[in-house]
């Protein structure tokens, strides 16, 4: 189980009393806090910081811990915080400054001196703030009463990221082949998303998909057709087809739980030993939390690993999709969004059908795939380009709407929303920004959720939203 720890901060001025006070606060404060965010995270009390040798000995057992995404810190009394430089200078995990008091509400009738030297937030967290803010290290400030349901949301949104985050550092993004030829969003810098974000991305001839394919067992492609015919409607008589994607799928998991893989990419151009383009296979597999990209887009396929990971506790739909073709009836503008085969099975609005027809790009078997109309909703459409010298994040702000007419002759998953504030803005922004045509779409996640990753991570971040202009755009 994830875990983040709390570190409190007081000092030896105010005597033992005090800081048994202290202690005793702070195990009552974790043992609400749990109560909030078990079903995310974990939180666990440490030595509060007097010194600036407790202050390392925590921060080190925090870094040291695998279990432990992130650290809340909050100073009771007034912590002097020259003793936590060396600390926080240690500490690359995820931190969250909690600004808050122990006590709601001060006791006007009663308080005094001591009660004073206690709950001094007000005082101490302006001076660990200064620290933090004098060593430019990027931090959340969740500030208010702790009980607060607003407070416990944003430290739940950070425990959320923290966790992303910390997934991220150890994502291993499998490439089979290389990107599409003479694409330029979709290239970048590799080593700088190592350096970055932790992803490591490795290339693989896509013939080891092949060869475990071909090595897969009648048995096991059976179970695989089992788990199809359970969970979509067969709405083809070409089975033998379907079956040549449940063996891609069974060689994908082998190769994927063998090399500790987060997330991969494929090449229509780059198939030899395929007999079709992976559909159904990816479309399973990103179901199940595992990024994607086409055409050898490997940003994206960690991107959207990472915020699926992000979301795996919010109800909602998060994964991969390209942006297509439009209507652009005026005043009523919709984006249609799909992709050739591989739309995550998560957006689907009803039970998906399999279903096999041509597909007039890469030169292989018609392919099977998941046909499916989209789930509908506010979200976040989100992508990250490699600018040169930085990446940068578009987070736009879309909504997610059932399809005008049917479309009978479309034998893909097909998504439709609607740019926000309006088609113009949204659309040029994205343009403006330099967005992908690959991006993770999310009914899940928010522009907040977006934005706090961005800062965690030190990435560039431009919005789109409701309360974009077209001066805003102007000036991207």
């Amino acid at each position: 189980m994830s875990k983040l720890y709390f570190i409190p901060g007081s000092q030896d001025l105010y005597g033992e009393e005090c800081l048994r006070q202290v202690a005793a606060d702070c195990a009552e404060m974790v043992s609400f806090l749990n109560g909030k965010l078990n079903d995310v995270v974990t939180v666990e009390l440490l030595p509060t910081v007097e010194t600036s040798r407790i202050c390392v000995e925590d921060i080190r057992r925090a870094e040291n811990d695998d279990d432990c995404v992130g650290v809340i810190t909050w100073m009771h009394t007034f912590s002097p915080a020259k003793m936590w430089i060396k600390g926080l200078q240690m500490l690359r995990k995820p931190l969250l400054h909690l600004h808050t008091q122990f006590n709601e509400k001060l006791p006007y009738d009663t308080i005094d001196m001591d009660f004073m030297n206690l709950n001094q937030a007000a005082h101490g967290d302006r001076e660990y703030g200064f620290i933090l803010a004098r060593l430019g290290i990027a931090h959340e400030v969740v500030a208010g009463y702790y009980k607060n349901e607003k407070v416990i949301s944003r430290i739940r949104r950070f425990a959320e990221v923290a966790k992303a985050i910390s997934f991220s550092k150890n994502t291993l993004v499998a490439t089979f082949g290389n990107n599409m030829r003479d694409v330029a969003v979709t290239d970048g810098n590799r080593l700088e998303c190592e350096i970055r974000y932790g992803w490591e991305i490795k290339y693989w001839g896509i013939g080891e998909i092949g060869k475990l394919a071909d090595e897969a067992s009648e048995e096991e492609v059976d179970a695989k057709m089992k788990e199809y015919t359970d969970k979509y409607t067969m709405a083809t008589d070409n089975i033998e087809a379907v079956r040549v994607q449940a063996r891609y799928e069974v060689a994908f998991e082998k190769f994927i739980a063998k090399n500790h893989v987060s997330a991969f990419t494929d090449n229509f151009q780059d198939l030899f030993g395929l007999k079709q383009l992976p559909g159904i296979a990816a479309q399973n597999l990103m179901g199940k939390g595992i990024g994607f990209g086409p055409e050898g887009d490997y940003k994206i396929a960690a991107f959207s690993a990472v915020l699926m990971k992000m979301a795996e506790a919010r109800k909602g739909a998060t994964g991969f999709i390209e942006d297509y073709t439009y209507d652009l009836t005026e005043g009523e503008e919709l984006e249609l969004a799909s992709h050739m085969l591989e739309v995550p099975v998560s957006f689907a609005a009803g039970k998906p059908a399999i279903e096999v027809h041509p597909l007039g790009i890469g030169g292989k078997e018609d392919p099977a795939r998941l046909v499916f109309d989209g789930v509908t909703g506010d979200g976040i459409q989100v992508t990250l380009v490699d600018m040169g010298d930085h990446f940068r994040i578009i987070c736009a702000d879309i909504e997610l709407v059932a399809q005008p007419k049917p479309m009978p002759k479309l034998p893909v998953a097909r998504i439709m929303y609607r740019h926000k504030p309006n088609f113009e803005i949204g659309t040029a922004g994205w343009c403006y920004a330099g967005g992908a045509h690959h991006s993770v779409v999310s009914t899940a996640l928010t522009r907040e959720d977006i934005a706090l990753f961005a800062k965690l991570t030190g990435t560039e971040l431009i919005t789109i939203g409701d309360d974009t202009t077209m001066a805003d755009i102007q000036r991207i």
